[in-house]
């Protein structure tokens, strides 16, 4: 571990950690890419809606598994630079066990007031069926999708990326198979698809569970380790619910969305739905760059080495905002077939191409302001991390959608997301300024 972190070239240590996670997340994108394919196949635009409407339901859980997962992970790497890794298995206990508890949590308060829940998710008469039976399903599979999030991220900071991708793959990849058999074969129809998810999330687990007890020196799930200090948990916490915020907001933003298109129909609805899931092909790789340089990060800073950690910083830029840049241009030209791939309705192709555009045009912004998020992150910067994660999907998102819906009415929904990246870039910039650390002769950081 010593050997990749010091030694070994930004470069190679960057692709090292990072491409495993670009890979994994590759591989996610074309489960959702399929999972949306099979959806839409049913032929129902409301069973589509509905689906779409239920989505940020397992964001709302990503998000919260990530308090601990991208939390810990922060820490993690940190106490590695600093040679305690020892406590280590403290930390990665505490995080696992903490996520168990709070999934289970999640998944009680979901199925007492699943009514109101819905209600908030923007379902209409017309998918409410669809959405509940997603919602149900998708509840019952709280706690063991939010615990996964926790090794999902610590893996790589002991440089096991590639047993996190493994885990992450596998699951993905059975539930392609699974779509259609419990979508078509079963009936299951949109609850199918829910399934599916929750099933591989559990394959996922069990496979990252074997890595840890296997591979692992130091992320240890022994529960007699499951005890920190107070001062370590407000670390985890001030980095982790920044993270969180980040994906409660990608909820708030799809269900405010979604509110609003569905004025316009369930056509809109759905065609968002295809949309967003095209616009994933740019923003789950550049997550997974983002995402994989982050243990790099923290060990350099926490080793405060300073001209690796301006090198690093520098390529993170360079590989998320120069592959955002290229698939921008791709996706802007060929719009309509990946919208056709999914359904092939003049009306929903129309649609969907444009709102594919809008939402990719601002993409190498949302790349850059990823990077600085995940870098506020690996330095344990809680303010900035916290300002950005409220930012890009939260106020100037929804400053951004009232102000253009006012004024521009459909157009100006689609353009929301576009000018709050512009935003939420300008306040990044701003932030990494003041924050940027710089270290003393005596390799304390300023």
């Amino acid at each position: 571990m010593q050997e990749l972190f010091e030694h070994t070239s930004i470069k190679k240590a960057y692709f090292t950690l990072a491409l495993p996670i670009a890979l994994s997340m590759l591989v996610i994108l074309l489960y959702n890419m399929v999972d949306t394919y099979f959806v839409a196949k049913t032929g129902i635009p409301a069973l589509v809606a509905g689906v779409s409407q239920g989505a940020p339901l397992f964001t709302l859980m990503i998000a919260i598994g990530d308090i601990f997962g991208i939390g810990g992970s922060s820490l993690i790497s940190r106490l590695f630079g600093e040679k305690k890794n020892e406590l280590v298995r403290n930390v990665h206990s505490t995080c696992c066990y903490a996520a168990l508890i709070c999934g289970l949590i999640v998944s009680a308060v979901l199925f007492i007031w699943q009514t109101p829940f819905i209600h908030l998710l923007g379902a209409s008469p017309a998918t409410w069926k669809y959405a509940r039976d997603y919602y149900l399903v998708i509840a019952a599979g709280a706690p063991l999708i939010i615990f996964g999030l926790t090794p999902t991220n610590t893996l790589r900071t002991e440089g096991l990326a590639v047993p996190a991708m493994i885990s992450s793959m596998v699951g993905t990849v059975i539930n392609i198979f699974l779509n259609p058999f419990f979508i078509f074969t079963c009936g299951l129809g949109a609850a199918g698809s829910a399934l599916a998810t929750v099933t591989s999330n559990v394959i996922g687990d069990i496979l990252m569970v074997y890595y840890l007890i296997s591979k692992s020196h130091y992320l240890s799930i022994n529960p007699r380790y499951f005890r920190l200090p107070m001062q370590y948990i407000r670390q985890i916490l001030e980095i982790g619910i920044p993270a969180s915020i980040i994906n409660l907001m990608n909820t708030f933003a799809a269900t405010m969305t979604n509110r609003y298109l569905i004025h316009y129909g369930a056509n809109s609805v759905a065609s968002l739905g295809i949309a967003i899931k095209v616009s994933m092909i740019i923003s789950m790789i550049f997550v997974g760059f983002a995402y994989g340089a982050q243990p790099l990060i923290g060990y350099t800073y926490g080793a405060r080495d300073q001209k690796r950690y301006d090198e690093t910083i520098k390529f993170d830029f360079q590989v998320v905002v120069g592959f955002a840049l290229v698939m921008t241009i791709l996706l802007q030209i060929f719009a309509p077939q990946f919208v056709r791939f999914f359904m092939n309705r003049p009306d929903i192709v129309h649609e969907g191409t444009l709102m594919v555009r809008w939402l990719t045009s601002s993409s190498a912004f949302a790349g850059a302001i990823l990077v600085l998020t995940t870098t506020f992150q690996s330095l344990g910067k809680a303010v900035p991390a916290f300002v950005l994660a409220l930012a890009r999907q939260g106020f100037c998102f929804y400053l951004a959608l009232i102000v253009l819906d006012h004024f521009f009415g459909y157009t100006g929904i689609l353009a929301a997301q576009p000018a709050a990246d512009t935003v939420t870039l300008i306040i990044g910039l701003l932030l990494y300024q003041h924050y940027r650390p710089h270290f003393d002769q005596s390799n304390e950081p300023n």
